[in-house]
């Protein structure tokens, strides 16, 4: 074959598998919502076929069965707190049993799931989406060890990349750093949210961005509050401290360093630190930092 020809041939099968993809693409998002898992599924495996480097097909197949795997479960228990469907009764009136949904997911589809975005991470590092689509999943079946190993892989792998990050389609991310960053947060609130089992989680997550961030105010207070809740408040307010000189009006900040002194047993910079919260915090702030105020003066 002459180079021309070659050359030719190789353009023609780069636009036929751009395009096919793409077609996959729009059939998936007609399909898939319909609720045929028989017919989506065979759909991903024509698109592996027929473009097995298409890195959205590991993206979809991967919220194929991610979705897939979280749909309800119905079940029949004697327990009223294990279900929130009918109650069913017997001849004599009384309740048998209770039929409803669970909370439950199907293990074997997640795996799947993750077995997909796994492969579509290994093999475009940089996609961004990818990796917090992952994280997304593991915070839903409240698996918080991979949860937060996840995140610190990817804020230690952006660093290699300085930040380059692509989204949807390999699109470059806008903003990169300001927006992984808030997506971490928000899944770092996700685990406060839960208790303070995770505070080991949200302390190492907090350190992996410092490391790299050394300014990032919410891994500070992060970082901070972790070493609060274990009761190591000297520990505590360094982090704090050097949070307010980078924002000297950030109101939670000075909460918690003023929280942080009074447990200290240093009731003037307790009560100065309150005394700043009244004058740059919400109004519920305020508030409550007068109670403190008056708490501490008696």
């Amino acid at each position: 074959m002459k180079p021309k020809l070659l050359l030719i041939t190789f353009l023609s099968s780069c636009l036929l598998n751009a395009t096919s993809a793409q077609d996959f693409k729009n059939r998936f998002k007609e399909t898939f919502p319909k609720g045929n898992s028989d017919s989506t599924l065979s759909l991903l495996n024509q698109w592996r076929k027929a473009a097995p480097n298409d890195p959205e097909f590991y993206v979809y197949a991967y919220n194929f069965y991610a979705q897939e795997g979280l749909k309800p479960v119905l079940s029949l228990t004697t327990d009223k707190r294990s279900a929130d469907g009918f109650e069913i009764k017997d001849k004599d009136n009384k309740t048998a049993a209770y039929l409803g949904t669970t909370n439950r997911y199907n293990e074997t589809l997640i795996n799947k799931g993750f077995n997909y975005i796994d492969t579509g991470i290994s093999k475009y590092p940089d996609r961004l989406d990818m990796r917090f689509g992952k994280v997304y999943i593991l915070g839903r079946i409240k698996n918080y060890k991979l949860f937060t190993q996840e995140i610190i892989n990817a804020v230690n792998y952006g660093e290699t990349i300085n930040l380059k990050w692509a989204w949807t389609d390999g699109k470059p991310l806008d903003d990169s750093k300001k927006f992984m960053l808030a997506t971490i947060q928000e899944y770092v609130v996700q685990m406060f949210n839960e208790g303070d089992q995770y505070m080991n989680n949200i302390k190492s997550i907090a350190q992996t961005i410092l490391k790299y961030h050394p300014d990032h105010i919410e891994s500070l207070s992060n970082l901070a509050i972790s070493y609060i809740v274990n009761n190591d408040y000297k520990n505590a307010l360094p982090p704090l401290l050097k949070a307010e000189k980078l924002n000297p009006q950030d109101y939670i900040v000075l909460n918690n360093i003023a929280y942080s002194y009074s447990l200290l047993n240093d009731k003037p910079n307790a009560i100065k630190y309150y005394e700043l919260v009244i004058k740059y915090g919400d109004e519920e702030n305020k508030k409550v930092a007068t109670e403190k105020i008056n708490q501490l003066k008696k």
